[in-house]
């Protein structure tokens, strides 16, 4: 049976890795690695799983902790010498996917939440919102429970930019009253 697909072995697999893994920003788990190369219908868990400890023991990988990886110079240079032989289709949806990844991992890095717990059984919602210069706001609240501090949490890491954006509107809009 003919496979479909333009991933057709291991060597293939590999390929796409390096390729992959060159341009990520940041150190990648095996499933992180899986869910960027999979741009192929070829491409399985298990065949990433199995190349990826073959290319660390090749020097191609390094791990930095314990299912956590980043590409070394020599896989640099062997991947970019064999980039080309990705078919361009998987190789612009490999591209799509590591940006993606990038933005999100950059952006993880500028949004932090803390869920504290008190002693009466409410938590504190440590929360704050970084740029690459510094701390732009940190904000605390309340919450009744657990359940919620970490709703909380979770809501202002998906929308930091916009609650920054109306505390600072709010907050200038005031001040145009206060100027007349």
């Amino acid at each position: 049976m003919q496979r479909l697909g333009f991933i057709h072995d291991m060597l293939d697999v590999k390929v796409l890795i390096l390729f992959v893994m060159s341009r990520v920003n940041y150190p990648a788990t095996s499933q992180q690695i899986y869910e960027l190369c999979f741009q192929d219908d070829c491409v399985s868990y298990f065949d990433v799983c199995a190349a990826i400890p073959q290319m660390v023991k090749s020097g191609h990988l390094a791990e930095k902790e314990p299912d956590l990886y980043e590409i070394t110079e020599k896989g640099k240079a062997d991947g970019s010498l064999t980039q080309d032989s990705i078919a361009y289709t998987v190789r612009c949806r490999a591209e799509n996917a590591v940006n993606r990844f990038n933005r999100q991992l950059r952006r993880s890095s500028f949004v932090k939440t803390q869920v504290i717990p008190r002693e009466d059984g409410d938590c504190s919602v440590m929360m704050s919102l970084d740029d690459e210069t510094g701390n732009l706001m940190t904000l605390e609240l309340l919450a009744p429970n657990q359940r919620q501090a970490v709703r909380l949490g979770k809501l202002f890491e998906k929308k930091a930019e916009i609650v920054y954006n109306m505390i600072m509107a709010e907050l200038l809009d005031d001040e145009d009253e206060i100027d007349s």
